[in-house]
C-alpha cells in the first residue's frame, strides 16, 4: 500500500502544457518552488507530503504533475485561511487521462495516477487528446 497520496486540480484559463510553462517562467525565478493558493488545506496533509504529487488537469485531461514540496497556511485580505501548495518547479509530463470538470482539488492514489512519460516522449502532442487518451487506456501508447 503507497504510503502517500496526490492530488488533482484543474488548471483554470491554460489550455497547454506550454501555457503552463510560459506562465511559469513568468511568475516565478528558474529553480524558484513554484505556489498555487487553495481555500481549502489538506486533512491529508502528511501523506500528501511524503512523496505526493499535484496532477494538472488542461483540456480536460491529466497531462503534467509537480511535486508537493510543502503546505502552507496563508490568510488572504480578506481574513480567510487558505492553503499555499509549494512545488517543485520541474514539470513532468503524465501519459494524458481524462478527467471530468470539478471544483477545487481532489485526493488521487498513487495506483490511479497516470504514468510519467519517458523523457523522449516529452513533446509528445501530435496526436489529437481524445486519441491520445483512448491509445493510452489500451496499452498502445
Amino acid at each position: 500500500m503507497a504510503k502517500h497520496v496526490n492530488l488533482v486540480k484543474l488548471c483554470v484559463g491554460i489550455v497547454s502544457v506550454e501555457q503552463l510553462l510560459e506562465y511559469r517562467a513568468r511568475h516565478y525565478a528558474p529553480g524558484e518552488p513554484n505556489r498555487h493558493v487553495t481555500r481549502m488545506f489538506p486533512r491529508r496533509a502528511a501523506e500528501v507530503l511524503a512523496g505526493g504529487s499535484l496532477y494538472w488537469v488542461i483540456g480536460g485531461m491529466i497531462r503534467v504533475r509537480q511535486r508537493v514540496i510543502g503546505l502552507e497556511e496563508e490568510t488572504g485580505a480578506d481574513g480567510i485561511r487558505r492553503c499555499a501548495i509549494v512545488m517543485d518547479p520541474v514539470l513532468i509530463r503524465t501519459a494524458p487521462a481524462p478527467r471530468r470538470p470539478f471544483q477545487g482539488w481532489r485526493y488521487l492514489a498513487p495506483e490511479n495516477a497516470p504514468p510519467d512519460l519517458p523523457p523522449g516522449r516529452a513533446d509528445d502532442s501530435a496526436l489529437p487528446p481524445g486519441l491520445s487518451a483512448a491509445l493510452n487506456e489500451i496499452g498502445l501508447r
